[in-house]
C-alpha cells in the first residue's frame, strides 16, 4: 500500500523543494493507481493546515477521501490504523511530510506493528533539509527500507512486460 502523509495546502509551500516533492508524490500516487496498489491519504488538523494539495486530488479520490488526524504518527490514530489494517498488505510505501516528524513516527510505529516500511525518500520532505536528513538517518538505523519513486514503481512492476510499463515509465521521465 501507499500511505501519503499530510501533504496539505498551508504546510506544503513551507517544505524545502516543494514543487519537486509534489511532482514526485503525484507520480508515485498515479503509479500506485495504475498498478492497483491501494492508497491511504492523511491530513494533519486540516482546519489549520488546509486540505491535501491539488496535485494529489486523484490519490485522495482513489483512497476514498483523506483521513483527518491530530496524532503525529498515523499508526497512533484509530481511523488511519483501521484503514491500513483493513487492507491486509504487509508492505507500506511511505511518502509525505514532515520526514522527521509524522513520516518518521509513522514508520517506526508501523514497523513495531509488524509492517515492512519503505520510505520513498524523494517523495518525503521537511521544511529544513537537515531535519529531513536526520529523520531519514534515524529511520535507516531502525531498519526502514530506503526507496525512491522510480525504485518503488519498477519493483512493483517487476518486468518490462508488465501491462502498465509504458504508462508508469511516462510518469518518471
Amino acid at each position: 500500500m501507499l500511505l501519503v502523509v499530510d501533504m496539505q495546502e498551508k504546510l506544503q509551500p513551507l517544505i524545502h523543494d516543494d514543487r519537486r516533492l509534489r511532482a514526485k508524490a503525484a507520480a508515485l500516487a498515479e503509479g500506485a493507481r495504475l498498478l492497483g496498489v491501494p492508497v491511504v491519504v492523511t491530513e494533519q488538523y486540516p482546519k489549520g493546515l488546509g486540505r491535501t494539495v491539488p496535485e494529489l486530488d486523484a490519490a485522495v479520490k482513489a483512497a476514498g477521501g483523506a483521513i483527518e488526524k491530530t496524532s503525529f504518527s498515523c499508526a497512533s490514530d484509530p481511523a488511519v490504523r483501521a484503514r491500513i489494517d483493513a487492507l491486509h498488505r504487509p508492505d507500506v510505501l511511505l511518502a509525505g511530510v514532515e520526514a522527521h516528524i509524522c513520516v518518521m513516527q509513522t514508520a517506526l510505529d508501523l514497523m513495531e506493528r509488524g509492517y515492512r516500511v519503505h520510505v520513498v525518500q524523494d517523495a518525503v520532505g521537511s521544511r529544513d533539509p537537515a531535519n529531513k536528513e536526520a529523520g531519514l538517518a534515524r529511520l535507516a538505523k531502525h531498519g526502514v527500507e530506503p526507496s525512491t519513486v522510480e525504485m518503488a514503481l519498477f519493483e512493483l512492476m517487476g518486468d518490462a512486460k508488465h501491462p502498465q510499463f509504458r504508462a508508469v515509465q511516462s510518469l518518471i521521465k
